[in-house]
């Protein structure tokens, strides 16, 4: 299959890692959940990890590689305060500040 979209994906997080298995059918992400997050990629798209926190989504159809990489983030967006989370490589997280103590 030849690959011609890609999608990177980091985590950012004490502890969250990534590990595709079985050629790239499947994908495990540790999340900070009690429990490890299991993917089954669909057909049209494969799943590589060069290290356990970059992702990368690849495949022939636009759509298909782009909607998994979404449904991927959704597992734990990138969050205001701290920046944990699965993000874009390309994607810029505008941080908020916190409560302020006296």
């Amino acid at each position: 299959m030849e690959a011609k979209f890609f999608r990177f994906l980091k985590i950012v997080g004490v502890g969250f890692k990534a590990r595709a298995e079985s050629e790239g059918r499947l994908l495990y992400l540790k999340l900070g959940y009690s429990h490890e997050v299991e993917m089954t990629v669909p057909p049209a798209v494969r799943v590589f990890c060069f290290k356990p926190n970059v992702i990368c989504c690849t495949g022939i159809d636009k759509y298909r590689v782009h909607q998994f990489a979404a449904s991927v983030r959704s597992c734990k967006p990138p969050e205001v305060y701290k920046g944990k989370g699965i993000m874009y490589i390309d994607e810029v997280i505008k941080k908020k500040q916190g409560k302020k103590s006296k």
